[in-house]
């Protein structure tokens, strides 16, 4: 039976298995190199710093976010974020935000970090926090990396789509269509225009194209993150008033639509962008299990933010220089919105390591080695 949420009940193609085997054969074996570098696009799941440099409310660079990191660096987070975990996991360094000045120097060789807080799919999602990134302004930046920036450090054409080609991108999108767009039925539309299907597809559809011009300036190796159920969430918990602390399952259905929806995506560009390999992350069934049976996983609180006001933590989101929960680690969400780093070392176990966990039809550490 197919899990709830997972969007893997589609099959893939023969065309496709063909591909799989036929790129299996490339894999490198430990002593090969792996993709030099890793390039990010995203929203505050893996921000570490880009919407210091803007004039918006979704900011954490303040205290006591980076509380374990040492610093707060503009992560939302106590911690590392998946992304970092996922760099620590393949023996690369933390991708530069691109808004820093260390985007214009060597580091690039390493990756950029693209991501911006209160970014979405859609243009007008998370407009409410004011200037971010989208994901199609992140695809500006990234195609003014590789026509002015990269050039200047790989200046022969073919090696620099040689790196490209054999560089890692993850692509973790789509949370803030929901939580600051279609779930905000008083400041966005969207609710009252589209069902929840014909919401996702709208999604899909501009997400489609999305990845397609990441493919066209050069990308080919391509993670694409599902969503997690956002119906857990302290700030859904609060904002639909949940009396017990469970999940709130409409909005888990709702965000389920689009990730059934990826899988099928994944596919159908895999099979029709030559030389291309996406791979789906797919982190709904083990976030909801870590929240279910969150004991099993060494947590003790599930559903009230380490830092936050209101009920669970949820009506406002961390503050400066907010006293936060003692026992991190215990906690499954850092703010409102954000997983501690605790859970996030969880996930990103499940999809950076040698065995492919969430991710399908390989793990991302296999994807970074072909």
């Amino acid at each position: 039976m197919e899990k709830k949420g997972s969007g893997l009940g589609t099959c893939f193609p023969s065309k496709f298995l063909l591909s799989l085997l036929v790129f299996s054969s490339f894999l490198c074996t430990p002593e090969c190199a792996k993709s030099p570098a890793m390039f990010i696009f995203g929203d505050s799941l893996i921000d570490n710093g880009n919407n210091n440099f803007l004039p918006s409310l979704a900011k954490a660079n303040y205290a006591p976010y980076g509380i374990d990191f040492g610093q707060p660096s503009g992560r939302f987070c106590n911690g590392l974020t998946v992304a970092d975990f996922g760099s620590k996991h393949l023996g690369l360094p933390y991708p530069p935000p691109y808004l820093s000045l260390a985007s214009r120097t060597s580091k690039i060789l390493d990756g950029v970090n693209y991501a911006s807080a209160a970014a979405g799919i859609l243009e007008d999602t998370g407009i409410n926090y004011g200037a971010r990134v989208t994901f199609t302004g992140q695809l500006n930046l990234f195609e003014k990396t590789v026509r002015k920036d990269l050039p200047n450090l790989i200046p022969n054409a073919a090696a620099l789509a040689r790196f490209l080609e054999s560089s890692l991108f993850i692509v973790n999108i789509g949370s803030n269509d929901y939580i600051n767009n279609y779930l905000l039925p008083k400041l966005y539309a969207t609710s009252r225009i589209y069902s929840g299907d014909a919401f996702a597809d709208l999604l899909i559809t501009n997400l489609s194209q999305q990845l397609m011009r990441l493919y066209s300036i050069g990308a080919r190796k391509i993670v694409v993150v599902g969503l997690g159920p956002l119906g857990c969430i302290p700030s859904q918990l609060n904002q639909h008033n949940s009396t017990d602390g469970r999940c709130i399952e409409r909005v888990n259905k709702v965000v389920s639509a689009f990730n059934q929806r990826l899988l099928p995506l994944t596919v159908k560009l895999n099979n029709s962008l030559p030389g291309s390999f996406f791979v789906y992350q797919n982190i709904y069934v083990s976030f909801y299990d870590l929240i279910q049976n969150s004991s099993k996983y060494g947590f003790s609180v599930n559903n009230q933010a380490c830092c936050g006001n209101g009920m669970y933590g949820g009506e406002v989101s961390c503050l400066p220089l907010q006293r936060p929960c003692n026992t991190r680690d215990q906690f499954v969400f850092w703010d409102s919105f954000h997983p501690t780093q605790a859970a996030n070392a969880i996930m990103a176990a499940r999809s950076y390591g040698p065995e492919a966990g969430d991710c399908y039809p390989i793990s991302i550490y296999e994807l970074a080695q072909i």
